[in-house]
């Protein structure tokens, strides 16, 4: 077992073979393709959701999708292996997936209780560093909403594909500068700790796992 529980992360390497990786990966690109193409023929409506979004608030115009089917089987694949590092019993909630291009940035923030127990694994494509701030009193939402940030300037994380960061989402603080290759692809893996939180969050409040999040309890 690691130290998750005192340092709040950890990072296992390999999760997943580099091959699984990059079928992942190739099979993302693929998607994207397919979904350009429909919504740019007008074949699809433009609110739809179930192939992917480019409306992603926070990475605006980059490919996103929430709850990919094959991204939320890895969610349950790498399930034994996280709680073998973190000593938890897990719950897994949702998955997320998104395809970084050039110029991108993913700002400094901590996620919302879905993501009590998090992961960022890279599948593919260029790599691109992750920081993280260890200290849990960095970095949070002040009495009138905003996020506010000291920008101390964190751990630097480099994973492989296949390599996956395991973080406490909610109380980590965690940000990536600005992207000078043209592909990453990273999913990013969410779950809650049973014993903190029991099954509230369990699906990210769906029937089961792989559904849009259209399908959330209202």
């Amino acid at each position: 077992m690691s130290n998750f529980k005192e340092q709040k992360y950890t990072v296992i390497k390999p999760a997943i073979s580099k091959e699984l990786a990059d079928f992942a990966y190739q099979y993302f690109l693929l998607k994207r393709k397919v979904a350009r193409t429909l919504f740019d023929n007008n074949w699809i409506p433009p609110f739809e959701t179930m192939l992917g979004v480019w409306n992603d608030k926070q990475v605006p115009e980059t490919y996103s999708h929430y709850g990919d089917i094959l991204m939320e089987t890895l969610l349950e694949k790498v399930k034994p292996i996280m709680q073998e590092k973190t000593g938890l019993k897990l719950l897994p909630t949702y998955a997320y997936a998104r395809i970084y291009k050039k110029g991108d940035v993913l700002h400094r923030h901590k996620d919302r209780m879905s993501c009590e127990i998090s992961t960022t694994m890279n599948l593919g494509g260029d790599i691109w560093p992750l920081y993280l701030e260890p200290d849990e009193t960095k970095g949070g939402h002040g009495e009138d909403g905003v996020y506010k940030s000291e920008n101390t300037p964190g751990i630097k994380v480099d994973l492989e594909p296949g390599d996956m960061l395991v973080y406490s989402g909610c109380i980590l603080e965690h940000w990536r500068e600005k992207f000078e290759g043209d592909n990453c692809a990273q999913v990013f893996l969410h779950y809650n700790n049973i014993e903190t939180q029991g099954d509230k969050n369990k699906y990210d409040g769906r029937p089961h796992l792989g559904l849009p999040s259209d399908y959330k309890r209202g």
